[in-house]
């Protein structure tokens, strides 16, 4: 039995490759047909043929570079305009890890392009068509950086910060619409990415790298659990709870209107 007749499109980008590949595979094993966003022709379609055989579905592939403004553009315009796209996978990303002091601006404006501007643009193409038709999956690739930074990641780390904060702030805005938004916050992910990050691979601890698939694996399941929020690698899962309840707390103390008292002059 083929799927190939399916009416529902999952977009997925930077799916070459890693994350993206695995989920294109297990969207594909669950019936959606695929466009598939990355900058490598011949890797995207290989990948296109090979889900096409193993799972009866449509693979597009789609070359596009989504640090350039008119390669995201294309994108924008296929999200805004196909009734059948009801996922986008936001999953293109790169890290450049050095100091600020030793980071060029055109590997500090990548990240930015790529992390916060791409994946920004692209949601803010789907959202109303999404909500037009009341329905539609909108899964934000995050990291665990985003609530931590190291002396080598302050430009990463602020990319990965303002899609937690955006994708929350899209969690409550699109609430009641049909509308759901996944915000995933890996660890570290035996991807290439590491080895273009100028942290080799090589160099992690092994026990702490999770494969690609159990990191898709374990965030498809946190969806079909319907989480809004999904950690792969964290056990404890109140240990989010904790933290969100602190910073709760501490925003609603910043509602005061007057300097805190050690800032006040005598």
């Amino acid at each position: 039995m083929t799927n190939s007749q399916s009416s529902k499109t999952a977009l997925i980008t930077g799916a070459s490759s890693g994350i993206g590949a695995v989920y294109a595979d297990r969207l594909a094993a669950r019936g959606y047909n695929l466009i598939l966003v990355a900058r490598r022709a011949d890797r995207l379609e290989a990948l296109c043929a090979q889900l096409s055989n193993a799972h009866g579905v449509k693979a597009e592939p789609v070359v596009a570079d989504l640090t350039l403004d008119q390669d995201v553009a294309r994108i924008e315009t296929l999200l805004a305009s196909r009734r059948d796209i009801q996922v986008l996978v936001n999953n293109a990303g790169i890290a450049r890890l050095a100091p600020a002091a030793q980071t060029s601006a055109n590997d500090a404006q990548a990240q930015i392009a790529l992390n916060i501007t791409a994946l920004t643009r692209l949601t803010q193409a789907a959202v109303p068509a999404f909500v037009a038709r009341k329905q539609g999956l909108i899964i934000n690739i995050a990291s665990v950086l985003a609530i931590h930074s190291m002396a080598i990641s302050a430009i990463y780390s602020g990319t990965k910060a303002f899609v937690l904060q955006y994708s929350r702030g899209l969690q409550q805005e699109l609430a009641d619409t049909g509308v759901k938004v996944q915000l995933v916050l890996p660890a570290s992910t035996a991807t290439e990415l590491w080895d273009l990050s100028g942290v080799p691979l090589a160099a992690l601890n092994k026990s702490t790298l999770m494969t690609t698939e159990n990191m898709v694996g374990a965030a498809l399941a946190g969806l079909d659990q319907g989480e809004t929020i999904t950690w792969p690698s964290v056990a404890d899962a109140s240990l989010w709870d904790k933290y969100d309840a602190a910073r709760s707390e501490l925003f609603a103390s910043t509602q005061a209107g007057m300097p805190a008292p050690r800032y006040q002059i005598a």
